[in-house]
């Protein structure tokens, strides 16, 4: 068994033999390798790759007729393109200072992947819901992620450069005091911990809780039947999906759609032995090429639709393409064979309740991996352009608050609080990194747009 560090030279079960005193010291004794004011530090590498040819290599594994749509969901806006250009920030990451303390990532933390969904219980909770890049690596990552684009989206809603510090000092204050609270609790509290949105709704003054209450109401409208309202129709006396190109289609592209549903039974492998009971109650039915997100566009997603009775119980299900997360390159590879079980293992590790689909499968005939979840079931996203600097500071607590509650299920929250300390010396460093790489993002943004002008990368979707 491959032995894990939480920093270098430090087996992971070490601190089961310590105070919790001992593990803050631990944390403090981190500084040295990489003082806290470090973090604040962003210059780009002498050697540094073109963003734009970076994100265009992504695309030799991609759906060529589909990229266009890529780039332009991506030039859109300054918060789109940093939605789509995880890869680009991994390389830039990848020359910043890191403590050595290391956790299950995410490896994507920007604001808008966090979200709603239904638990196990039916609750509404509200946790990170992307997982494609997630891998082991520096927890610094995800928070200066999540810091830039924080940036980023107050320049979008114009707010003054002022808010923007605020909203990260914000941010990087309540992620730091956070890992404090865990670090006072047991690791069997942190594992079970959740932030349950109908609990927390009843804590919020009157105008705040309307607004929270507004979200879970259309998170609960967003269920699989109606999904399998909108998104189906009947056909020659066939139930099918509603044909919305290019971003819905039946349309096969090297044979992937026929293959999805030869590949179902590896699914189903995958997943425990009484949730195959379960899913063996349901028929396949139908199943549909479909377009998500801004940096996922282009790769393989399927909206699969199964019914257990007679068109009156279905079942929808994503089956989305999972390729080598963008963080490998710079942090060595996966220990998962199939990187639909690296993303489902990330995934399990850091949410607090995960779907009861969630699984993967492989693709023999065009070696593929995919990860299988639920399509809707209540999952609910922030509209972030409505965003006000009070309401942006409420939905920023929530997003630090669950990222890091996420990283302290696999680390030790005691040596992260005591690497972060109780001044702001960390939160400061944040900002000010924040907003230099917002300003880096703007640089490479302007180079997308202005390569869209000249027709060297094409944003046509009609395009061969």
């Amino acid at each position: 068994m491959k032995t894990q560090t939480m920093w270098p030279g430090m087996d992971v079960n070490l601190h089961t033999t310590l105070t919790r005193e001992e593990r803050i010291a631990m944390g403090k004794a981190a500084r040295q390798q990489a003082p806290r004011s470090s973090h604040g530090e962003w210059t780009p590498a002498p050697n540094r790759l073109d963003p734009i040819a970076l994100i265009e290599s992504q695309g030799a594994r991609r759906f060529p007729t589909l990229l266009p749509l890529r780039y332009g969901r991506m030039s859109i806006s300054l918060f789109a393109f940093l939605r789509g250009s995880a890869i680009v920030m991994a390389q830039d990451l990848a020359n910043t200072p890191v403590s050595g303390i290391q956790v299950q990532i995410c490896g994507d933390a920007h604001l808008a992947n966090f979200g709603a969904f239904a638990s196990l219980e039916r609750r509404l909770v509200f946790d990170i819901n992307d997982f494609d890049e997630t891998l082991q690596g520096p927890w610094e990552w995800d928070v200066k992620r999540l810091a830039a684009s924080i940036v980023m989206a107050g320049r979008w809603l114009g707010f003054t450069e002022t808010t923007n510090a605020d909203l990260v000092a914000h941010a990087i204050q309540t992620y730091r005091q956070k890992m404090w609270e865990c670090s006072e609790q047991s690791v069997l509290d942190v594992w079970y911990a959740r932030l349950d949105l109908e609990e927390l709704a009843g804590q919020l003054k009157p105008t705040l809780r309307s607004r929270v209450q507004a979200s879970m109401d259309k998170a609960r409208k967003r269920g699989r039947i109606e999904a399998f309202s909108k998104m189906t129709e009947v056909v020659n006396s066939v139930r099918r999906f509603k044909e919305f190109p290019p971003t819905l289609t039946h349309v096969s592209i090297k044979g992937d759609l026929e293959t999805v549903r030869a590949d179902f039974d590896s699914y189903r492998e995958s997943l425990p032995y009484e949730r195959r009971i379960l899913l063996d109650r349901y028929s396949f039915v139908d199943v549909a090429l479909k377009v998500v997100g801004v940096g996922s566009v282009g790769t393989g997603c399927f909206a699969v639709l199964l019914d257990a009775g007679h068109d009156q119980d279905p079942l929808l299900l994503q089956i989305k393409e999972a390729n080598e997360s963008v963080l490998e390159q710079h942090l060595g590879p996966s220990p998962f064979a199939n990187h639909g079980q690296r993303v489902v293992v990330g995934q399990r590790l850091m949410q607090a309740a995960s779907d009861i689909f969630l699984g993967w499968l492989h693709d023999d005939a065009n070696g593929r991996d995919y990860y299988v979840r639920q399509l809707r079931d209540m999952k609910y996203s922030a509209d972030l352009t409505k965003g006000t600097p009070k309401l942006m500071a409420f939905y920023i607590e929530l997003c630090a608050n669950t990222l890091a509650r996420a990283h302290a299920r696999t680390s030790d929250a005691a040596i992260l609080a005591g690497y972060m300390g109780k001044s702001d010396t960390f939160d400061q460093a944040l900002v000010k990194f924040a907003i230099a790489y917002a300003d880096q993002t703007e640089r490479d943004h302007a180079a997308l747009v202005a390569a869209i002008k000249t027709a060297t990368i094409n944003t046509s979707v009609n395009s061969e």
